[in-house]
């Protein structure tokens, strides 16, 4: 029977491979994806009594070894072995490739060393590839159903500055939000900011204090910072004054208008500073703090409590999820809630409420145990289950100075957020006039110019690392124009675009060619860049998987040094020496061109970089 059951199933893949070929559809082709199904039709029509055959499908490191690797063989091989059956890796692969049904992908197979299988594309394949890019534009990769996501980032305190260590979160998450978006998913973008507590009792009652007209005018709370400073100082020396901030704090809870409107100004006033760095950074939020979910918190302990998870302990209520070395405080023995209420509350309603299929949250690493915990219980009391609804914490480490420590300012306190962009606005000028750019560009480009070097190489520096791991923050490095750096990356996206420019090729001539022209690939340089421009979908696929996105940016950075290796060997356009005049325009290259550079331009835009035309 498993012997039809496999047969059964690779007929069914070569029937949907057979209908997939020459389909361009409202998705680009993810190369690799094809070629998997292409070599998961051949493994189990060469051995169908094989259950879950490994599938290995890598693109190759050298051109020698061809465009893509199937290394599946040799894992076969060894699963074989240890039920007994001795078979060698080069005889599955010939058996692999003998079963390899008909399609437009692969030109030729060849087996190499120990059962590596070599596959050489097809360019015709992939030319057409290039002109249904060229045609229909960038889309992105074929992702099955529609999904409602929701991601909880920046998410800062009420009454405290945005410091160094929001940016992370605030781009990271930005930037999954725009690749949530890109490939059609319904996306909730929140800022779970800090709105709630007993802080909040001890700013209000320095509030009436200071402004005790608040009611009716609005108090000119300039530095939001100090003013907390202050009450928390009142706080720890003044008893009188403790015991008045904690009525305040029951009052809030228990919707006082007076209380309400105090706590509101306050708000207000946090609120207004987070949008000037949400503007430069050209963030999009809603803001669902944690008061939203106030309401909510009875009905989580309620549910707890009905269930029999909760214990007491010393008048706390707590719960302990499986495999979690620490328990949830869901109700402080005064009859409070904390952070793990709050957090058990708005996953509830994420679930229940938003009907999410995804729940990201991206939030520092060193908050992993509360999530891993909190999520525990959720799975417990059975509000979700991991196969179906994907909740996962994305992680981050911490920004380092240079000196390898806590990114501090030299008096040792905690860099503010909007100094940092304002620095970054400095030196991104300062390098713009070492170049003598402001010599031509018009004040409006320079300006464009400074804004996308600027908050384009401080959201690089932080996405082109791996986000689990610490980084050194350097305005130095960041802002190199060699490397691996946003600034690189927009220069080389400005020539890019300035070729045709040069050329006088207007895009109307261009878009004319791209569905008269066909992409020539006879260069080796021409197939290289051709294939990367076209690994797009595969990089897309992988992030949507993992939520690592520094892999797009080390494709990015591939993608712009391939192109500069094409360039330098590949003549685009044919001048004459003397006079400088156009003699001939290769327009096949133009368009590999305009490929690369529509690209570079949607990657720019899920990593949240502005490119421009002039640098």
């Amino acid at each position: 029977m498993a012997v039809a059951v496999g047969e059964y199933e690779a007929r069914m893949e070569q029937q949907s491979l057979q209908e997939e070929e020459g389909k361009i559809g409202s998705s680009m082709i993810n190369t690799n994806q094809r070629l998997q199904n292409i070599f998961s039709v051949a493994i189990k029509l060469a051995y169908p009594h094989f259950e879950n055959p490994p599938l290995a499908v890598t693109p190759s490191q050298h051109a020698k070894f061809g465009d893509y690797q199937c290394n599946s063989a040799m894992a076969m091989s060894q699963q074989l072995k240890a039920k007994g059956e001795k078979i060698n890796p080069v005889e599955i692969a010939k058996q692999i490739i003998n079963n390899i049904p008909k399609n437009d992908v692969i030109e030729k197979v060849e087996i190499a060393g120990p059962g590596f299988v070599n596959v050489h594309l097809n360019k015709e394949f992939i030319s057409k590839l290039l002109t249904d890019l060229l045609v229909n534009g960038v889309r992105p990769p074929p992702v099955g159903p529609k999904k409602k996501v929701v991601v909880d980032f920046s998410s800062p305190n009420i009454a405290k500055e945005m410091h160094v260590g929001h940016l992370r979160s605030t781009i990271i998450g930005d930037s999954m939000c725009r690749l949530f978006e890109f490939v059609g998913y319904d996306v909730l973008r929140l800022n779970h900011v800090g709105d709630w507590g007993t802080q909040f009792g001890m700013l209000i009652a320095h509030l009436q204090d200071k402004f005790p007209d608040y009611l009716v005018v609005s108090p000119p709370i300039g530095d939001l910072q100090a003013f907390y400073k202050e009450s928390k100082k009142r706080f720890d020396e003044e008893e009188n004054f403790k015991k008045r901030a904690y009525e305040c704090v029951v009052q809030l809870q228990s919707h006082n208008q007076e209380i309400t409107k105090a706590w509101n100004l306050i708000c207000d006033v946090s609120r207004k500073e987070f949008q000037k760095i949400y503007n430069c950074l050209d963030i999009k939020l809603i803001e669902r703090g944690e008061s939203y979910y106030q309401d909510m918190m009875v009905d989580v302990v309620k549910m707890f409590e009905e269930k029999g998870l909760v214990q007491l302990d010393e008048g706390r209520k707590i719960v302990f999820p499986p495999g979690c070395s620490l328990p949830l405080t869901i109700e402080k023995s005064d009859g409070g809630y904390t952070y793990d209420t709050s957090d058990l509350a708005a996953l509830r309603q994420r679930i229940f409420g938003e009907k999410a299929d995804m729940i990201i949250y991206v939030v520092d690493s060193g908050q992993s145990v509360h999530f891993q915990t909190f999520f525990a219980a959720a799975q417990m009391i059975g509000w979700y289950d991991p196969k179906k609804i994907r909740v996962e914490h994305t992680g981050f480490g911490v920004v380092l100075g240079e000196d390898k420590k806590k990114f501090k300012t030299r008096s040792g306190e905690t860099v503010r957020l909007i100094d940092l962009l304002d620095e970054g606005l400095k030196r991104s000028m300062e390098k713009l006039l070492a170049k003598e750019r402001d010599k031509v560009l018009t004040p409006d480009e320079l300006k464009a110019a400074q804004e996308a070097v600027a908050y384009g190489c401080i959201k690089y520096a932080d996405l082109s690392h791996n986000r689990t791991n610490d980084y050194i923050f350097s305005f130095d490095k960041m802002l190199d124009d060699r490397g691996n750096t946003a600034a690189y990356l927009l220069y080389a996206f400005t020539r890019i675009r300035s070729i045709t420019r040069l050329a006088n090729i207007d895009d109307a001539t261009l878009r004319k060619a791209a569905t008269e022209t066909t992409i020539l690939l006879s260069h080796e340089k021409e197939w290289k860049l051709g294939k990367c421009i076209l690994r797009f979908p595969e990089i897309i696929n992988k992030i949507l998987d993992d939520l690592y996105l520094h892999t797009l940016c080390d494709y990015l950075f591939e993608l712009a040094t391939t192109f500069t290796e094409f360039y330098d060997n590949c003549y685009c356009v044919e001048k004459d020496r003397q006079t400088g005049e156009v003699v001939k325009v290769n327009m096949w290259r133009m368009l590999l061109c305009d490929a690369t550079a529509s690209v570079m331009a949607q990657s720019f835009a899920i990593l949240g970089i502005k490119p421009v035309e002039k640098m």
